[in-house]
């Protein structure tokens, strides 16, 4: 992947490069950044470092909402067959995770039966996990999606390796190896699992465990119009990665912004001591001494009046700490995602300031 944004990074040095050339080697960077963006993003979720978004939902809604998705993706020649057990299996998880999570195990199943055959999604609760991987059963209240293809199986050989990041049965070409990975990290973050079983010759059930919540009735909430049709006001950015900082900083002063640059939590601090006329702090998560999590909460208690935005790649503080509070722009991030979320920033800034 660096190869070919690196190759492409080149080639746009060439003087007099047709303009339909350029877009392509342009095209080829952002769509590589993208895939590295999403391998990363499958690593992460092994690990257990992946910054979750927890939400309130119905697992038998969302499974329903997204059948006809998957019977796209499945292809015509699968009957997809869901069945709702519990109606009432709220869970607080991450929603797109989840969504990735099914998508996933319905396309490990498809690939199992070679793109024939019956699929089967039901969704039940139970009062436990049962014991899976050396691990003891676990006593609660769970709400559980099982995924059921009637394909060639797994031996048991590879039934102790199927959640290892990057170890695949599939041919060359077929699969990275991650998306089971991504279901078993998922899963664990979440606090549930994902048990298998399976025979050579009788097909597989993946489910995958997660925990119950009571239900919860929200509204939808309608973003604000943004008060200004340009960027405008400070921000303070705290970066400890230099050449980071840097470009961040630019990227902000061209969306419009004045911009000053820290280099810890200690330094931020210090500057909106001796002037609290920031309207934004843009601040790093994982950084030496007082973390973003932490600073964020400081600035909150101290400077009510000073938004903070939160930004990482990855972070062990996010991944245990779901409920921090603070808007989060998840690293790599585009010049559109930056503008939006500092917008929302702005908006709410103005309604907290009257």
């Amino acid at each position: 992947m660096l190869t070919v944004i690196r190759s492409s990074a080149d080639l746009l040095r060439s003087r007099d490069l047709p303009a339909d050339r350029r877009r392509r080697y342009i095209d080829a960077i952002s769509d590589t950044a993208d895939r590295a963006a999403k391998l990363t993003s499958q690593l992460l979720a092994f690990s257990r470092r992946q910054a979750l978004k927890p939400e309130h939902f119905n697992l038998a809604t969302k499974v329903e909402t997204l059948s006809d998705m998957l019977r796209s993706i499945l292809g015509a020649r699968i009957q997809l067959d869901v069945t709702i057990l519990c109606e009432d299996c709220f869970v607080e998880s991450d929603i797109n995770q989840f969504e990735t999570a099914l998508i996933n195990l319905a396309v490990n199943a498809r690939d199992a039966m070679d793109g024939e055959g019956a699929l089967a999604i039901r969704i039940d609760a139970t009062g436990a996990i049962p014991a899976v991987r050396g691990h003891a059963a676990s006593q609660g209240d769970f709400a559980t999606v099982s995924v059921i293809d009637r394909g060639g199986g797994i031996s048991q050989g590879d039934l102790a390796r199927i959640f290892e990041p990057f170890f695949t049965t599939k041919e060359v070409g077929r699969g990275t190896g991650l998306g089971l990975s991504q279901v078993y990290g998922f899963a664990k973050q979440s606090g549930g699992d994902v048990a298998v079983e399976s025979r050579l010759g009788h097909g597989s059930t993946f489910t995958l465990y997660l925990p119950r919540t009571r239900r919860v009735e929200t509204q939808a909430r309608l973003s604000p119009t943004p008060a200004r049709t340009r960027h405008e006001g400070r921000i303070l950015v705290v970066e400890d990665n230099a050449a980071i900082g840097e470009f961040a900083t630019q990227l902000l002063q061209d969306l419009g912004y004045r911009t000053e640059l820290a280099t810890n939590a200690v330094e931020a601090l210090a500057r909106l001591e001796a002037e609290a006329t920031f309207d934004i702090v843009f601040s790093d998560v994982v950084m030496p001494g007082i973390g973003g999590v932490e600073l964020a909460r400081i600035i909150n208690g101290r400077w009510p009046g000073v938004q903070v935005v939160l930004t990482s790649g990855y972070s062990h503080v996010l991944a245990t700490d779901a409920h921090h509070g603070f808007p989060l722009l998840q690293k790599p991030y585009s010049v559109e995602e930056l503008s939006h979320i500092l917008r929302q920033a702005s908006v709410e800034r103005h309604e907290a300031t009257g």
